[in-house]
């Protein structure tokens, strides 16, 4: 299989940023593990499997509670649901593609890569090879994440105290935003989401990202039919 380094390359710059805020976030996730019983080995292989912080500290704060496996499997698979639906939204931009690549790139897509990628598929580029600039932003951020889970879960305790995850999950989540921002709703919803999502850091299992971006999605839509209906009124 023959790489488009364009492409590949264009994935990498892209995703660049967010590694910046999975870096903390995977060191955060290693030593959180260690603490509450797990091997750092187990944990370095759960996220180089799973590749799902959400899932990963839900599972993790499931287990040091003593929560049955099947408790935690239920959890793990609830909250990485949406992923079902980000597959589904690509699939129809990734019908040419052969069963092996679309496998590799389901193992990749996670939250901020479904994001850059539905933001260039709907540009419609011609010498874009969607494949590799999947793969460009997937590879990446799959091999920060396990990295650095496993350098929080063998570093564990030299890992400072002060860190924590509150910043780290929103700012990869803000910085999403931005490229999506080309109007006045996609400027509201991004205020809106994004100020929940802050707020509302402190929250378990991360509902704080959940809560703001589904009051986002309600804003923008609300400003969307409000500009609509200012034009109708301006044009008659």
């Amino acid at each position: 299989m023959r790489v488009h380094r364009p492409s590949f390359l264009s994935g990498l710059r892209d995703v660049a940023p967010m590694l910046l805020g999975a870096a903390p976030f995977g060191l955060i996730t290693g030593a959180s593990a260690v603490a509450a019983g797990m091997a750092a080995l187990e944990i370095t292989l759960m996220s180089a499997t799973v590749f799902a912080g959400a899932a990963q500290l839900a599972a993790i704060a499931l287990l040091s509670a003593g929560a049955a496996v099947w408790v935690v499997l239920l959890t793990t698979l609830m909250v990485n649901l949406r992923h079902v639906m980000y597959s589904a939204a690509l699939a129809p931009s990734l019908r040419s593609e052969s069963l092996g690549a679309r496998a590799a790139m389901g193992a990749v897509l996670v939250d901020h890569i479904y994001a850059f990628a539905s933001l260039r598929f709907a540009r419609r580029e011609p010498d874009l090879v969607r494949r590799d600039y999947v793969l460009g932003m997937g590879l990446p951020m799959w091999l920060t994440w396990t990295c650095a889970t496993a350098a929080g879960a063998f570093l564990g305790a030299q890992v400072p105290a002060s860190w924590q995850l509150d910043f780290a999950v929103p700012l990869m989540f803000l910085a999403l935003l931005i490229p999506s921002i080309r109007n006045r709703p996609g400027l509201v919803a991004a205020i809106t989401g994004g100020g929940l999502a802050l707020a509302l850091g402190g929250l378990p299992f991360n509902l704080g990202l959940v809560i703001g971006a589904l009051t986002g999605i309600a804003a923008g839509t609300a400003a969307e039919r409000v500009a609509a209906t200012y034009s109708q009124r301006r044009v008659r």
